[in-house]
């Protein structure tokens, strides 16, 4: 198949299953932006594909599976994976905010207390809002700015601030019986 052929296929494929794949993706990936970065991510493969000369069988249900990959490789960028470098925040009142407040100093010494504390704040972090974690998530695990996140998002950068503040707020108290149970 030439170049031009190639084009044509690869066109009539994205704009037949646009639609479709970008609601696929939608169910699992909330987010309007991360959810086309997701499915421009699949388009890029199927060019990749066409560019090298593979061979696709059946090309809608190669599109869908490349997706559900991606949308897999999406959450486990997100996964939280180092944890003990998070930093703290300013908030609008130029608090200083961190979620090493509820811990004494010098409880990530010991290696078993430190996996307990990283597996109880995994789960609170799966507990917050969506927007509320997927901005402490972009701030803190992906280091971007709030002005970056601004851009990405289309949300007022005071906005970001007071939804990364309320999610430090709601998981100081969601592991405030960690601290209770750790060090009382």
């Amino acid at each position: 198949m030439n170049t031009i052929e190639q084009n044509k296929q690869i066109q009539k494929n994205v704009s037949g299953e646009r639609k479709r794949l970008l609601g696929f993706i939608r169910q699992r990936i909330p987010s309007l932006p991360d959810a086309e970065d997701v499915l421009q991510e699949v388009f890029y493969e199927l060019v990749e594909m066409y560019r090298l000369t593979k061979p696709i069988d059946q090309t809608v249900a190669w599109m869908f599976t490349v997706a559900r990959n991606k949308i897999n490789d999406f959450y486990r960028r997100k996964k939280v994976d180092a944890l003990e470098e998070i930093t703290s925040i300013a908030s609008d009142e130029n608090e200083k905010l961190s979620l090493f407040d509820i811990l004494p100093d010098g409880s990530n010494q010991d290696p078993m207390m430190q996996e307990t504390i990283l597996e109880a704040l995994t789960e609170a972090l799966e507990e917050l809002p969506t927007h509320q974690r997927l901005v402490f998530e972009m701030h803190e695990l992906e280091d971007k700015s709030f002005k970056e996140i601004s851009e990405i998002t289309g949300v007022k950068v005071s906005v970001l601030i007071a939804e990364k503040r309320q999610a430090i707020l709601s998981l100081r108290e969601k592991l405030s019986y960690l601290y209770e149970d750790l060090f009382e």
